[in-house]
């Protein structure tokens, strides 16, 4: 899937067909890079192993030494391995891999400078193209930095340039905004130069607070010595916090409180999860019942952030077993994926899309950040506008809105064996359209605990009372 953009990525491809494969790959995979190197005359070609040549336990370090000696672009081997870890650790281990490369390259040269930058500077590390509203933060962030009056240094990897890495070590500081990618990046950068980092994603009233914070704590460190003062961004903090988002006026208002309580299910990336969690928890006060990602890898990170804010926490790449949960709790929002949104609707729950794995209507045309303060109001109305309230039902009831069509059956179970009669029907539309699928999901649990395949009116009245017993 491809963000919207006007210039498309170009993509090519080669076949490797069963002969190939018989007497081995090198001589293909080698003509490929000598003839794109030529063609195209990148600054950087990277071979990544697939399961193919993992399978064949083919040499590809020797195959990337070959193509070194023919080609004048840079060549080297992604070090990944593709049944061992998901794609964001293989993104997040080419980008520490890319980075290290060039900056070892330039300290063989002697052009590595490692003096700071005059002002306060920053790398952001992470964005990339088919990031979660990537683009959109990246803006977000630039803004938050310059009127904090901290420099851009570098972006990476999206919209940088590899003969530029070099120049990473300048930054007094790098912020790492998601985990998922670019803190391998920070990590290597803190150990080989000393730099630190702050990978506390500003998103959220409290979690930007507490990032401005440590932005503050950083550049105190150099700024009394380079430039013969001290920052304070609590003026600035409690200025946004107050005037430029909306979200803690909102959190206060009758139309927030009327979420207090309500259930919530939120399942996503490290990084987005966690933050939606101790956003509808602390700050819209929505009880989160379950909460979950699929990084497994950053498993003790995720309970340790999210323990206090949640009722249960789910661990898992099965997309199954988020289903089985959401049926289960039968919450009044997803918070999740594409995946969750496609089993909200099987399910008639509403879900606000707030990770990756997306589709393309998650990449707007519109300005949608999550991070910084504008993002706080896209968060505020995503979590708003997700909910189904009862007077917006009742009134799609009363002026023919689209829950008047005929109910269908709907369960995570494509083969189902129950059948709802006319008469069943005709009475599951009577009942208003914001309990209606709650009620049809008791109806026909009754119905299998009870080898029921037929549901009549009758049944739907012993489910209502053997629920009420």
């Amino acid at each position: 899937m491809l963000e919207r953009e006007r210039d498309f990525t170009p993509v090519t491809a080669s076949i490797v067909d069963r002969h190939v494969l018989a007497r081995g790959s090198q001589e293909k995979v080698v003509d490929n890079i000598t003839k794109k190197d030529k063609q195209e005359h990148p600054d950087l070609i990277v071979l990544t192993p697939t399961c193919t040549s993992s399978i064949l336990q083919e040499d590809l370090q020797n195959f990337v030494n070959r193509a070194s000696m023919s080609s004048d672009s840079d060549v080297i081997l992604a070090d990944v391995n593709h049944y061992r870890v998901n794609e964001l650790q293989a993104a997040d281990r080419t980008l520490e891999q890319v980075v290290r490369y060039y900056l070892e390259k330039a300290h063989r040269q002697e052009k590595l400078n490692l003096s700071l930058t005059d002002k306060p500077s920053a790398n952001i590390i992470g964005i990339f193209t088919l990031g979660f509203h990537n683009q959109h933060d990246c803006r977000e962030l630039k803004r938050l930095l310059q009127d904090l009056g901290i420099m851009i240094n570098q972006i990476i990897p999206e919209g940088g340039f590899v003969e530029n890495l070099h120049e990473l070590p300048k930054a007094w500081f790098n912020l790492v905004p998601y985990r998922e990618v670019g803190l391998m990046t920070a990590l290597y950068l803190e150990k080989e130069f000393g730099m630190p980092y702050i990978s506390t994603t500003p998103m959220g009233i409290v979690d930007i607070a507490n990032c401005i914070r440590q932005i503050q704590k950083q550049v105190n460190i150099w700024s009394p010595i380079l430039l013969g003062k001290k920052f304070d961004f609590e003026p600035y903090i409690d200025e946004q916090t107050r005037f430029i988002s909306q979200a803690a006026w909102f959190s206060r208002s009758i139309d927030c409180q009327n979420l207090t309580g309500k259930k919530a299910v939120v399942f996503g990336d490290a990084t987005h999860a966690a933050s939606i969690t101790k956003i509808l928890a602390c700050e819209m006060g929505i009880r989160v019942s379950c909460t979950g990602t699929y990084c497994k890898h950053d498993e003790e990170w995720f309970r340790e952030q999210v323990q206090n804010f949640c009722d249960e926490i789910l661990i898992t790449d099965d997309h199954t077993e988020v289903g089985d949960m959401i049926a289960r709790i039968e919450p009044s929002a997803i918070f999740g994926t594409q995946m969750e949104r496609h089993i909200g609707k099987r399910l008639d729950i509403p879900c606000g899309v707030i990770s990756s794995p997306v589709h393309i209507q998650n990449f707007p045309l519109g300005y949608r950040p999550f991070l910084g303060y504008e993002g706080t109001n896209q968060i505020a109305d995503l979590v708003y506008n997700s909910f189904t309230l009862g007077m917006e039902d009742h009134l799609l009831e009363i002026f023919g809105g689209h829950d008047t069509k005929e109910v269908i059956t709907k369960s995570l179970s494509t083969d189902t064996d129950l059948t709802w009669n006319s008469e069943s029907q005709l009475e599951l539309n009577k009942i208003p359209g914001f309990v209606r699928g709650k009620i049809k999901r008791n109806t026909e649990k009754f119905a299998r605990q009870n080898n029921i395949t037929k549901i009549t009116v009758e049944v739907m009245y012993a489910a209502k009372e053997d629920l009420s017993a």
